[in-house]
């Protein structure tokens, strides 16, 4: 397979709904420990295109990576059953995906959603995590953070009319949060998030998802993950923050660095909730972690 492509997946979760994976880098028959990415909540697979190409790479250490859709997102199936729309059944759906491809132990990449999931999933099936990468998610999860989120999901003050005006929307939205981030970066991020409709952009995702966060109020007290945080602790850990972000907090972040030790911690300069991983900093930083917990070719 050469740099840059990849194959595709489809396969069953256990309602029988489709869902959608990609895959990254040497086939399934080696026995280094593959990297599953898992997206935030109405993001898909193609968040991590850009750095599954480099993991995939012989710089970024020939690494064999997956990257998921969940249900209602990308190319996976839409569910009729908008209660379905949960990281319970979401963390189930991921289990699908291993088994279905082969996987009985990996390193995953939570954004977001995805951290949560793997806060889930290690009560489910603790055998399958040898490694985690938290971005911009932790045990903790600040209200302020979570209803800008709804806000913007739900309210969106600019719609892009065609591809020409999306990565200008997406800028007026999180401009602010993302400095750093140049024209080309804006151009990706909109690839990322629309998919085509007759030559219009339109977010990737079942609008029952975002709705489902419109019951949220800042007097609504979130409940904390931290023993489920210890749980995954057991195991390698590496912690994301964006600069800007204001989902995970920097006194989180040292919590979780005081219970677990070991764990490392990158701050995502120019950056907020949450980090483009492909980035130069956060790229480093994730490459260097893998590289500890997988061997290099």
């Amino acid at each position: 397979m050469n740099e840059g492509e990849f194959r595709e997946h489809c396969f069953p979760a256990a309602d029988g709904l489709q869902l959608y994976a990609r895959s990254y880098g040497p086939a399934r028959n080696t026995t280094a420990t593959p990297i599953i990415y898992l997206p935030g909540l109405t993001r898909n697979s193609r968040d991590f295109h850009e750095l599954a190409i480099f993991l995939a790479s012989q710089l970024g250490g020939g690494n064999t990576v997956f990257s998921l859709d969940y249900r209602g997102r990308g190319n996976s199936q839409r569910d009729d059953d908008k209660s379905h729309y949960s990281i319970a059944i979401e963390t189930t759906d991921v289990i699908a995906a291993c088994t279905h491809l082969g996987i009985d132990r990996a390193i995953f990449v939570g954004t977001s959603r995805g951290g949560l999931i793997l806060h889930h999933l290690i009560g489910l099936a603790p055998g399958l995590v040898a490694g985690t990468v938290l971005n911009d998610i932790g045990p903790v999860i600040e209200i302020g953070g979570l209803l800008a989120i709804r806000d913007y999901l739900n309210k969106a003050p600019v719609e892009p009319i065609s591809w020409a005006t999306a990565p200008g929307c997406l800028r007026e939205l999180h401009g602010a949060d993302f400095p750093i981030l140049g024209e080309g970066d804006w151009f990706a991020m909109a690839n990322a998030i629309y998919r085509d409709e007759g030559g219009v952009p339109v977010p990737d995702f079942d609008p029952a998802i975002a709705r489902q966060l419109l019951s949220l109020s800042a007097e609504i007290a979130l409940p904390d993950l931290w023993p489920q945080y210890d749980a995954l602790s057991r195991w390698p850990l590496l912690v994301i923050r964006g600069e800007h972000s204001r989902l995970l907090s920097e006194r989180t972040v040292k919590e979780m660095l005081k219970r677990n030790p070991g764990a490392l911690a990158f701050t995502a300069r120019g950056q907020g909730h949450a980090p483009l991983l492909h980035l130069d900093g956060p790229r480093q930083a994730v490459s260097a972690f893998l590289g500890t917990i997988t061997p290099r070719r």
